[in-house]
């Protein structure tokens, strides 16, 4: 076996030359330009600082091409799994805060682990559980869902999130339509036109890099962000001041709680495993812990309701005796003061509100200081109780991320005839993620835009994927300060082009037209995921729940057909096809494996055929589509012959495979039923049966012999 199997770097440096690897360079840098702003973009999405995108992009993407088999697949941060860590962690922590930061390097951690060991044990064939109608209907919803949630970015509006993503979006609009930021959506408005435009009219040029350096410059000369931060008291509403520390004051006691909480939690699980889950000391710690949970409650909705009030209030900045500012309400500003800029707004988050440096927002929000150096080395934090409960969103993930990658990576092998491995690529998959949450990356996959960029550009080898890495550490080290000024509407718009090519509402119609169970999946998937969204798991697995059931359905009751001879001489359903059915032998095509769900099915329908057909002397099973038999099937073939022929009934098979009849051969069923009934087709089976079945019939013109309508 060769080792290219198992390092498919090797293979990467048979017949190389410069030709190649200029191609390779080109390539590289092609993707790196996309990639950068793209990834800083979609860490966002996953609720992380953008700086942690470039992360993601700088290691996983190299380590995926040397371990995985595909050539020009391009690794890195996706919109799809950006939005399912974003959903996965939001229940455990605050998003952008340290400890949400520290899950999703976790959750990069578990995703990896999964997808090596389902490659290593070649289990690349679980992905067969999400079926195609499924994973259409949930793409275009979180096509709809990721685009909607940037609408807060690209308006220049601060909401909290409801607890179903379309009342978020509602909240979003109702804020839209109370105060918009003209810059920040007129900036937003410029980056789509620029990337939209130039990909329409000049594609091969790197729109996105394009939209980003313009928009940066633009946002550089003109001031875009005008954040000012002040102490407390330049606020002049004493009102407001007490409402900022009601906020803070609630935000420490809502801490020390969710402490108190997590102490009262390892409490009970002690007192659980001394003396059991039911004994009346842990009773005791459950009832302080529920108590905890409604104080906890009552703190968060009152936080709420303060930075809701404190983020509608607009502010004038007032210039004050010695050339410093105040901020007044706008209906508070004294008679013949000195409006500078503004309106102002107070930039409230989860965070307690900082008394000496409250930032207040006089312009557009910007990506801010990114750290100029390297993601080094560093163990991720393991905490069982959040792998375990992580653990369902974690298979949900790995598979979907790895359905995203082996797709795009077939679809470029169809072109390049590029011999691909999917267990191998889940390999390289699994060690990119493992291998990135060492280094304070979140979880990726394959990305479609970019791997066809990669092509396009010419891509020979995997050191491609290898050169765009050091393009984005080159990037970290040195070029960063340059993205300081990048407006976060900007992010906004790259995120929202970029899943426009997910959305393919065409493909309910066609699957609807296919099989109208898969149309009505597709939808039934779509709806769902919108309505339970940011709980994207949940519609999902209903979609993976009726995909089952309807298989498991459709097994049950396979299709039986009885046979009669058609005008061009081959055997047909006699119900279909208007055909007359022979008084003596009953042809009857059974297309399934013969198992235990189908079994009892299969009886009805011999039973039916046997109570309808009066002078019935034989029954013919046609066995071709039977590709299976159980034990449950032996024993009901078995039952069924005993009695048929203790009734006065022939039996026999054609077409049956070779794993077929050496199930029968391993049992004594073969020797039973007999080796002279068994035959290769329907044809050579009549041959022999048809003559001794009309012995003394009145028959005359069976249409076993001709076609009879």
């Amino acid at each position: 076996m060769e080792i290219t199997r198992f390092l498919p770097l090797l293979g990467w440096f048979k017949g190389y030359s410069k030709a190649k690897f200029r191609a390779d360079a080109v390539g590289g840098l092609t993707v790196a330009m996309v990639l950068i702003p793209q990834s800083m973009a979609y860490a966002q999405l996953a609720g992380l600082p953008p700086y942690y995108g470039l992360y993601a992009a700088f290691i996983p993407p190299m380590i995926a091409s040397i371990f995985g088999s595909s050539y020009q697949l391009a690794t890195g941060p996706v919109a799809i799994v950006s939005l399912m860590t974003n959903t996965a962690l939001e229940p455990l922590a605050t998003a952008g805060s340290d400890m949400f930061i520290a899950y999703a390097i976790l959750l990069a951690l578990t995703v990896g682990t999964f997808q090596f060991l389902l490659g290593l044990f070649r289990l690349g064939v679980v992905v067969n559980f999400l079926s195609h109608p499924v994973i259409h209907g949930f793409t275009n919803a979180a096509a709809i869902i990721i685009a909607t949630s940037q609408l807060p970015k690209l308006f220049g509006v601060y909401v909290d999130k409801g607890e179903h993503h379309y009342e978020t979006v509602y909240r979003v609009i109702l804020a839209a339509l109370d105060y918009t930021h003209l810059p920040t959506l007129g900036m937003g408005v410029l980056a789509f036109a620029l990337m939209l435009g130039l990909h329409r009219f000049k594609p091969k040029l790197p729109y996105v890099l394009i939209a980003v350096v313009v928009c940066t410059l633009l946002s550089f000369f003109t001031g875009f962000n005008n954040d000012h931060a002040v102490d407390i008291q330049k606020i002049e509403s004493e009102a407001i001041r007490n409402m900022i520390q009601e906020f803070n004051y609630d935000h420490a006691r809502e801490s020390n709680m969710s402490k108190r909480r997590v102490l009262l939690g390892k409490e009970l699980d002690d007192v659980a495993r001394k003396e059991g889950a039911h004994a009346a000391s842990a009773l005791q710690v459950k009832h302080k812990i529920a108590l905890q949970n409604v104080e906890i409650a009552f703190m968060k909705e009152n936080q709420k309701q303060l930075r809701e009030e404190l983020r509608v209030i607009r502010f004038h900045a007032v210039e004050g005796s010695e050339g410093d500012m105040k901020f007044y309400p706008v209906d508070q500003v004294p008679p013949g003061a000195k409006i500078r800029g503004g309106p102002w707004r107070m930039n409230v988050g989860y965070k307690p509100i900082v008394k000496n440096h409250i930032v207040m927002m006089g312009g557009g929000a910007i990506v801010g200081r990114i750290p100029a150096e390297l993601p080094g080395f560093k163990t991720p934090v393991l905490d069982m109780r959040v792998i375990l409960s992580l653990l369902p969103m974690t298979v949900i993930i790995s598979i979907l991320g790895f359905m995203e990658a082996i797709s795009i990576a077939k679809a470029m092998a169809a072109k390049t005839q590029q011999r691909l491995d999917p267990n191998q690529e889940l390999i390289g998959q699994g060690l990119s993620n493992i291998m990135g949450s060492f280094f304070r990356s979140y979880t990726v996959s394959g990305s479609f835009s970019r791997s066809a960029v990669n092509l396009q550009a010419g891509a020979e080898t995997g050191l491609s994927n290898v050169i765009s890495s050091f393009v984005v550490g080159i990037t970290i080290l040195f070029f960063t300060p340059l993205l300081y000024h990048l407006p976060q509407a900007v992010l906004a718009a790259i995120i929202m082009v970029a899943v426009i090519g997910l959305l393919n509402f065409s493909g309910f119609q066609h699957a609807w037209q296919v099989q109208k169970y898969d149309g009505a999946i597709s939808m039934i998937t779509f709806i769902a995921t919108l309505y339970f969204a940011p709980h994207l798991d949940r519609g999902l697995f209903l979609g993976v729940v009726l995909s089952i059931g309807l298989y498991l359905q459709r097994n049950m009751k396979p299709d039986v057909y009885m046979l009669a001879k058609y005008t061009d001489g081959s055997f047909r359903d006699a119900k279909t096809h208007g055909l007359g059915q022979c008084q003596h032998i009953a042809v009857i095509r059974f297309s399934g494996p013969l198992f235990f769900a189908d079994v009892s099915y299969f009886e009805d329908m011999i039973l039916e055929a046997i109570s309808s057909m009066r002078d019935l002397r034989h029954v013919l099973i046609v066995g071709n589509g039977i590709n299976e038999v159980d034990a449950s099937g032996e024993e009901f073939l078995y039952r069924m012959i005993e009695n048929l022929r203790e009734s006065g009934y022939d039996v026999s098979f054609s077409g049956l495979n070779e794993s077929v009849l050496a199930t029968f051969r391993r049992t004594n069923l073969y020797e039973m039923i007999g080796e002279e009934h068994f035959f290769r087709s329907v044809a050579q089976a009549l041959e022999t049966i048809h003559e001794p079945a009309h012995i003394h019939s009145i028959e005359k013109n069976c249409p076993l012999r001709m076609c009879r309508a």
